[in-house]
């Protein structure tokens, strides 16, 4: 691993993956997805960690996959940087993308992938793949479908338009906008909020809403999340607090 791949630090119950590579607009190579990917297997098994956040630093946020990686090497071309965003989607913890400026190809998948995507009024995103000679791999489009809708995955996919980040907040690719200044300082205060619930209802609503938007919810898995929280310390441990008017405090059990 290089001194810029993507850095993982973790603080309590919050994880944040760093890219570093601002000189080269952030885009990811080969050894960056595969650090990417260690990094959120390590998360996984971090029972304390509830939020995952990417960040990034520099004019971009991230410019997506490294083109001179794409030619004749399949197995580190665009299926590859597709499993890496699966993973993302399916990583434990709930994830935020802090998006600091443009965001282009590949990287707004990465940024679907995660739950929340706060951005500044300065980004921007475009998806080049079909100006590229590209065809996209399917997690992606569906990521596209099920976030956006049809209709502004076809625009984006099929014009390459590029779109300004009040239009990335009114379809829906950013959850929030903030201005720069504000934006750590946001993303700070949304990861210490989820950071603050239950762990087994946090947890299995963001598993099973994901899986429920691309339309392979396992009923038997949710009813078995939901007898667990029913049957949690935690459920007691809530509606004592409510009750009470004070903070939860919550063990995940």
């Amino acid at each position: 691993m290089d001194d810029n791949s993507p850095l993982l630090t973790v603080d309590g119950a919050v994880a944040t993956i760093a890219l570093r590579r601002p000189e080269v607009a952030n885009r990811l190579n080969p050894g960056d997805l595969r650090a990417i990917r260690n990094h959120i297997e390590a998360v996984n098994e971090m029972a304390r960690v509830l939020v995952l956040r990417f960040v990034s630093a520099g004019k971009y946020f991230c410019s997506g996959y490294d083109i001179g990686s794409l030619a004749g090497k399949s197995d580190e071309g665009a299926l590859n940087f597709g499993e890496v965003m699966d993973v993302i989607e399916a990583a434990r913890p709930v994830t935020i993308a802090a998006i600091n400026g443009g965001v282009y190809g590949g990287a707004t998948d990465l940024c679907l992938a995660c739950d929340f995507r706060i951005g500044v009024p300065g980004c921007d995103m475009f998806m080049p793949a079909a100006r590229l000679g590209l065809h996209f791999y399917r997690g992606g489009m569906a990521r596209y479908v099920s976030r956006l809708g049809l209709n502004a995955a076809k625009r984006l996919f099929l014009t390459t338009d590029r779109i300004d980040a009040a239009t990335m907040l009114d379809i829906g690719f950013l959850t929030e906008m903030v201005e720069p200044a504000a934006l750590h300082a946001r993303v700070d205060q949304l990861s210490a909020q989820l950071a603050g619930m239950a762990p087994i209802a946090l947890l299995g609503m963001k598993q099973h809403l994901n899986a429920l938007a691309r339309g392979t919810l396992d009923a038997d898995a949710l009813a078995r999340d939901i007898h667990r929280s029913e049957t949690s310390a935690d459920l007691r441990e809530g509606a004592a607090a409510w009750k009470e008017k004070r903070q939860p405090v919550f063990s995940g059990k």
